[in-house]
């Protein structure tokens, strides 16, 4: 009889769960925020919202439904706030698009036909444009080290270094070394900064709703967060035995995003990528307890929203450049996954580069992102492209 495996493995899972996911892209959500207006107390509310948010949502759908089910922020949405930009009708009307996000999720779950319509969407395309708007942040390590060398070349070594000896921590210990740069440089100075910036705390915004807005931002933001996350998400989980249940699933992140937004939560969705260690067999080898991993996540998120304030005062008070640098590390693999996605096949390749270029250009026509025109362009010179071939 094999020996029984001890609960705390699935636990210690959970936490790793966590940690991994919220040190290797928290400085992508702030610096999302901050790009659409966020300033640092509400940038601060935005990370503390989501992280509760998610915590809660990790917490209700494994122990609801016996599954290692795990909930993220979105990652690319919030690479896709930066490629944004400040959008018309500023912070407020940014609230305005999270909460029309939350709507379009929320439908999803009840209208089965608009995940249909997403699904429909070329996935060449998709990434061509999720591709084209992490592009900025991947460049930042590499401006980083001209602008700041002394800062940014240790963060990218520890990444490096760890990339190759422990892929998974590679960020977070390139946060930790971005930490240690912070810290020298404040001892370096002398400077000192005020108490109060490390207790969380929720700025809540009244929501406005713009054209610019809604067209340049909730619908790419939902349409990334479906695409690069919830739809890989369901497909991870499948690959290890479980399936889950699609409406409860949007029901509960639609929900929750919905609660953060005016807190100034952008978005929460199913994990996709860090889903997979805690529904893994390194989690526990019975499937069957591995929910315990998915209420382990959700408590230790809810953990890590107490320290989110702390987290983000790290992000203010670090020198030129480092902040960007760990938040483009953190951000190659899924970069690279999308660009692999997108040229794969040699029958989508054009219109996926058209997609890829003018999401990468950041133009903004009437008010409207480049996100969007991207997924227009890219569709149209597909459309052409293919009339009239069987």
């Amino acid at each position: 009889m094999p020996e029984a495996v001890p609960l705390s493995r699935p636990i210690l899972a959970g936490v790793v769960t966590a940690l991994v996911g919220f040190t290797s892209s928290f400085a992508v959500v702030l610096t999302g925020l901050d790009a659409v207006g966020a300033d640092a107390a509400q940038a601060a509310s935005g990370l503390l919202a989501v992280s509760l948010t998610m915590g809660l949502a990790c917490v209700v759908l494994a122990w609801r439904y016996r599954m290692p089910i795990t909930v993220a922020w979105s990652t690319p949405g919030a690479a896709l706030l930066v490629a944004t930009g400040t959008v018309e009708g500023g912070w407020s009307a940014a609230v305005g698009a999270f909460l029309v996000t939350a709507a379009l999720i929320l439908l999803t779950a009840l209208w089965p036909a608009l995940g249909a319509l997403i699904a429909r969407i070329p996935p060449s395309i998709a990434q061509a444009m999720l591709a084209g708007v992490l592009l900025p942040l991947c460049l930042a390590p590499i401006t980083g080290i001209v602008a700041n060398p002394w800062g940014v070349v240790p963060v990218v070594l520890t990444w490096l270094v760890f990339a190759r000896l422990a892929p998974r921590w590679a960020v977070p210990l390139a946060f930790v070394a971005a930490t240690v740069v912070v810290a020298v440089s404040l001892i370096g100075a002398g400077s000192t900064f005020d108490a109060a910036l490390l207790l969380p705390r929720l700025e809540f915004t009244a929501p406005t709703f713009t054209v610019g807005a809604l067209v340049g931002l909730a619908l790419p933001l939902f349409i990334v967060t479906m695409a690069s996350q919830n739809v890989p998400g369901i497909a991870i989980m499948r690959s290890f035995g479980y399936e889950v249940p699609w409406r409860p699933a949007m029901l509960v992140t639609g929900v929750g995003t919905a609660l953060g937004a005016t807190a100034g939560g952008h978005a929460i969705n199913l994990a996709a990528i860090s889903a997979a260690l805690a529904a893994s067999p390194d989690a526990d080898p019975d499937p069957k307890r591995r929910w315990v991993a998915g209420v382990s996540t959700g408590a230790s998120y809810l953990v890590l929203a107490v320290f989110s304030a702390a987290f983000a005062a790290l992000v203010v008070l670090a020198p030129t450049a480092v902040i960007p640098a760990v938040a483009g590390l953190a951000l190659f693999a899924a970069f690279g996954s999308s660009v692999q996605q997108a040229i794969d096949d040699p029958g989508e390749r054009i219109p996926a580069v058209v997609t890829f270029l003018v999401a990468a250009s950041g133009i903004a026509v009437l008010g409207v992102s480049a996100a969007f025109w991207a997924l227009i362009a890219g569709l149209l010179v597909r459309t052409v492209l293919h009339a009239g071939r069987s």
